[in-house]
């Protein structure tokens, strides 16, 4: 018979037991990365860093450990620099996986202050694409210039 987790904000399967644990199963299991497999990728492609250097698959971390995480493509790049806070087996849901580490103040502002840029770059598109004749106006007027 499988027990039940009543308070759904800890992990159903943290090993208090556990010390040490690799960096990828952490990621794995925090919800940084979808398959363990991508985590691995992450950490191959230097997009994890550990006391400031690269760190390897089988990196061993521990409660308490700072890590910089880079996340997303090349124009919407986040890095989060968070600390362990707990250490678990198995993967669980969003709000289990939150409690395994916190997000740093300073990596959070960093975080807010670059997303409000990159809203405020958008703003200077135009909600649509010109219209055939405006196209042609813009092209007249251009070479007018010239």
């Amino acid at each position: 018979m499988k027990k039940h987790n009543k308070n759904h904000n800890q992990p159903s399967h943290s090993d208090s037991n556990a010390v040490r644990m690799r960096v990828d199963k952490w990621l794995w299991a925090a919800r940084f990365y979808r398959t363990r497999s991508l985590a691995k990728e992450a950490i191959e492609s230097g997009r994890v860093h550990y006391a400031g250097s690269r760190v390897k698959t089988s990196k061993e971390i521990a409660v308490g450990d700072e890590l910089q995480i880079r996340q997303g493509s090349a124009t919407a790049m986040t890095e989060k620099t968070v600390i362990v806070e707990a250490l678990t087996l198995q993967r669980g849901n969003a709000t289990a996986a939150q409690v395994l580490y916190s997000e740093t103040e300073e990596s959070a502002e960093r975080r807010a202050y670059y997303a409000e840029q990159r809203k405020l770059a958008n703003l200077a598109r135009p909600d649509n694409k010109p219209s055939k004749k405006e196209r042609r106006d813009l092209q007249r007027f251009r070479s007018h210039q010239d």
